[in-house]
């Protein structure tokens, strides 16, 4: 027999805004995987920087080139605020591995907080290395 309320269901989970209503907990996990992700490539670039200085002046200078232009510029600045969010949101699970911070208001503090000092940290150290 057909459903006859089958289009007044909601499909899927992953309408947001519709059904779903993101919260801080899955939007900040989803932000870590990236920010992993992202430091995975960003060290690829790094490693390739280092090989291209091995491998000849020409080729070091292309890579450099492109490291220290506008958009490798961007990329590293965004691959350093990758690495303090990771770093600042191990310090919260890392909390949380120890029994604490579960209630609803101090898992939206710890997630304002990592990002936060994500970003201080970000600046911090961009003021220091230059």
């Amino acid at each position: 027999m057909a459903d006859v309320n089958r289009g007044n269901r909601p499909l899927s989970p992953f309408m947001i805004g519709q059904v779903y209503r993101p919260q801080i907990t899955s939007v900040l996990s989803i932000i870590h995987r990236i920010t992993g992700v992202a430091m995975a490539a960003s060290g690829a670039l790094i490693v390739w920087w280092f090989i291209a200085a091995a491998t000849g002046e020409d080729y070091f200078e292309f890579a450099d080139g492109l490291l220290t232009s506008w958009i490798g510029t961007l990329v590293m600045l965004a691959s350093l605020w990758a690495l303090w969010y990771h770093f600042c949101n191990g310090l919260r699970h890392l909390w949380w591995d120890l029994g604490r911070g579960f209630e609803l208001d101090q898992v939206t503090r710890s997630g304002m907080v990592t990002l936060v000092a994500s970003a201080v940290l970000t600046v911090f150290t961009v003021i220091v290395v230059m």
